[in-house]
């Protein structure tokens, strides 16, 4: 399906601030919607002849939709749209003319100009045309609910065609907001509660308030209720905003344990403020989840700081017994065992800043990378680069692959770039037990370089760890190798990551790491997990 914005700039001139405007619309318009129990329609014209296009469709929540299929995408003209053209060519609102069938459901049509609303402040032309589309076949005598929405409702429509409605939006406000069945509360000129919704009148219940609110002044209200003063100023001051023709942000109203979010909308048709139109939402099991989950979250953290902290320690004892033990190869397998604590410890320390149990994973490579280069036993300056991103990974897959990731870096620096008296073998070597064997020499011209390169394709994460060093033994198999670094990868590769490792040499010499590693876990039950 098309969106608005690909269905406009295709088929219509309208400029990017018209499409801007309309995005507006759409995005607030299930407010219109659901006061007028109506389908709302969003036409643009095609062609000079008539012809419109329906670029986007919204259909009520408090009444049956006219319309079964959808209807964007449709370009329509002649005589089915010739209230949208009466609308479009002069500006004003259609409400004229007799019941329309679609199938076997009989509609009530109407056309809403929109206008934008220039640099000055003046109402532009007509860019577009809101069609109100209602079924009737459920037609009764309306409520006093039903007439104070479908009072609210002409009065918002009014204020599209004037290009006031919808208001901006505010930085950082989402798209979340009270719906008109939540609660609703229209306003008269002087702030008094003309009238509530039973919705909205429990919602004030919540708050403390047991008295009925017709009457009332709703911003000297807000100022009673709220718990804090701050935050009953501040909601008294949206309201007061609204009747001023404003728009204020939403704001929240904590009182007796429960919290209600309020939103304010001026109604200002044809430019008059008349009052302004209140929406109300009972959040409270809502904000009292998002403790919940704050708590817990500060929790993690804490855990996650607090094993990053014991990992350091384990760390610093291996480094002091490394310091006191005579016998070299003793030294280098526990100077190796720190560096793998101290790996794991990065991904705790990451987990620790994070509110959710995922890292960034690129800033964890760069420093396994740049550490590999300092403690690898080589007499040569080696570069370090990355190229492409890990991304975001989930720590279960982040601890196993730092691991992984600092042995194949200290391999590729340590083994692709020995020291240059041939007869001095790395200490990771000699420890090893490995017998030395013919290797190819290194070209002395070629800057030491290892790259690690990342990408993700359906689902798998790829890797490669690749050096332009003197590359591997003739003999070398990597399923034979006694090292425990190469032990230490294919078990967590294979086993905790669930992946596939291969050593080969690299396409322009030197020795390459490639990992296949799968981004989605299986569940107990057999079923993936992403």
């Amino acid at each position: 399906m098309s969106t608005l914005r690909d269905l406009a700039e295709e088929h219509t001139h309208l400029r990017p601030a018209d499409i801007d405007h309309l995005h507006r619309i759409a995005g607030d318009w299930q407010l219109l919607s659901d006061l007028s129990f109506a389908d709302l329609l969003l036409w643009v014209p095609v062609d000079a002849d008539g012809t419109f296009l329906c670029v986007a469709q919204v259909r009520p929540t408090t009444a049956p939709t006219a319309y079964q299929d959808d209807q964007v995408g449709r370009i329509v003209g002649g005589p089915e749209v010739a209230h949208l053209g009466v609308a479009y060519s002069q500006g004003r609102i259609w409400r004229e003319g007799d019941p329309v069938w679609y199938g076997d459901v009989p509609a009530r049509h109407e056309a809403i100009p929109v206008r934008l609303r220039t640099a000055e402040g003046e109402a532009g032309e007509v860019i577009a045309v809101v069609g109100r589309d209602t079924n009737l076949s459920t037609a009764r005598t309306p409520s006093q609910l039903e007439l104070n929405y479908l009072t609210t409702a002409d009065d918002l429509a009014q204020m599209i065609a004037d290009g006031t409605f919808p208001p901006p939006r505010h930085p950082g406000e989402t798209t979340s907001a009270p719906r008109v069945g939540d609660g609703l509360v229209r306003l008269d000129a002087g702030g008094k509660v003309t009238y509530a919704s039973p919705n909205a009148q429990s919602a004030y219940r919540r708050l403390g308030y047991a008295s009925h609110l017709v009457g009332e002044d709703l911003a000297a209200l807000h100022r009673r209720l709220a718990g804090d003063p701050l935050d009953g100023t501040e909601a008294s001051n949206g309201i007061l905003a609204a009747l001023r023709g404003e728009a204020p942000p939403r704001r929240e109203i904590d009182a007796r344990g429960a919290t209600m979010l309020t939103r304010a909308l001026p109604l200002m048709p044809a430019g008059v403020p008349i009052g302004a139109l209140v929406l109300v939402r009972d959040i409270t099991e809502v904000r009292r989840r998002d403790r919940a989950l704050i708590t817990k979250d500060a929790t993690i953290r804490e855990i996650h700081h607090r094993v990053k902290n014991n990992l350091q320690t384990v760390a610093a004892l291996l480094r002091l017994q490394a310091r006191r033990v005579s016998m070299p190869e003793a030294r280098v397998a526990l100077e190796e065992s720190v560096r793998r604590v101290a790996s794991i410890a990065l991904v705790h320390e990451t987990l620790s800043m994070s509110s959710d149990e995922a890292v960034e994973f690129d800033g964890i490579v760069d420093r396994v990378a740049s550490a590999a280069t300092e403690v690898a036993a080589t007499e040569v300056s080696v570069g370090m680069r990355r190229r492409g991103s890990f991304g975001v990974l989930p720590a279960e897959i982040a601890t196993s692959l730092v691991m992984v990731l600092n042995e194949l870096l200290l391999n590729a620096v340590e083994h692709g770039f020995p020291p240059t008296d041939e007869g001095d073998e790395p200490p990771a070597v000699a420890a090893s037990g490995m017998v030395p064997v013919a290797v190819p020499e290194v070209d002395p011209s070629v800057r030491p370089e290892v790259v690690v390169s990342a990408h993700r394709f359906r689902k798998m994460l790829h890797v490669s760890v690749a050096d332009n060093g003197r590359g591997l033994p003739s003999d070398f198999d990597a399923e034979r190798a006694s090292r425990l670094g190469l032990q230490i990868v294919r078990a967590l590769v294979t086993g905790e990551l669930r992946g596939t490792i291969e050593l080969r040499a690299g396409a322009n010499g030197g020795t390459e790491a490639v990992l296949v590693v799968p981004l989605a876990r299986n569940a107990p039950d057999g079923r993936s997990q992403a």
